[in-house]
């Protein structure tokens, strides 16, 4: 496979001039975040690989990317004009912060940005892309909040170490934890990442907070029969 692309079974993604190449972070996200509705924002597109899939996933939704990178919109433009789904798909270059939009979104999904050391990748595009200081976690969850049908859905990736804080910061702008999947690389391994989803309705219902754990890999090394059976659709 060349590293310029990645190919996926209904389109490919070139990530040559983005800073934050596909991944499986992304990957995760797209398969697993809730994309019910009508109305789907990916925030922090990059490359357009979560928007591309939210729009496989959901054939009746329009989705929006939203990045303040240039060239990764650039980028992403062409992604989504060489897919199947490019009448459905649209993205613009913005910081989300500022951005305004008439209508809320059903669903809203995110790969935010998570370094938070003082010194950052000599790459400085990956830096922007992944430093948490150019998109707080507060500053996005508040923006979520005001972008979010009251019916709506948040869903994140996040490091595991952040969970607590990400979940506390979501209560308070009136976003619930209705799922949440721990994600190890391996069964002995700690975990390395978590999927989350929040609604503004759930604490309304009786309903308990859904629970997963995933294992990216067997034993074997090879991907795990979770991982296989969530990315299905998508991985050749």
């Amino acid at each position: 496979m060349p590293n310029d692309y990645f190919r996926f079974k209904q389109f490919s993604i070139h990530h040559d001039r983005c800073a934050m190449k596909v991944g499986t972070d992304g990957v995760l996200l797209g398969a697993w975040g809730c994309v019910d509705g009508r109305r789907i924002l990916d925030i922090g597109t990059g490359t357009g690989l979560i928007a591309l899939m939210s729009a496989q996933r959901n054939l009746d939704a329009q989705v929006l990317g939203i990045d303040i990178d240039e060239q990764a919109i650039s980028q992403a433009r062409e992604n989504i004009a060489r897919s199947p789904f490019s009448n459905r798909v649209n993205c613009i270059c913005q910081d989300i912060l500022t951005y305004q939009s008439a209508t809320s979104f059903d669903a809203i999904l995110c790969n935010p940005p998570f370094f938070t050391e003082d010194t950052l990748p000599d790459d400085t595009g990956r830096a922007l892309a992944r430093n948490s200081k150019c998109l707080p976690f507060s500053d996005l969850i508040r923006k979520v909040s005001c972008l979010l049908a009251d019916e709506g859905t948040f869903s994140v990736i996040i490091p595991y170490l952040s969970m607590t804080e990400f979940v506390a910061c979501c209560l308070s702008e009136g976003l619930h934890l209705c799922r949440r999947c721990i994600v190890r690389t391996k069964a002995r391994k700690p975990p390395r990442r978590v999927l989350l989803s929040f609604s503004k309705c759930y604490a309304n219902s009786n309903a308990t907070c859904q629970e997963e754990v995933m294992c990216l890999s067997s034993d074997d090394g090879g991907r795990s029969n979770d991982y296989k059976e969530l990315t299905k659709d998508f991985y050749l």
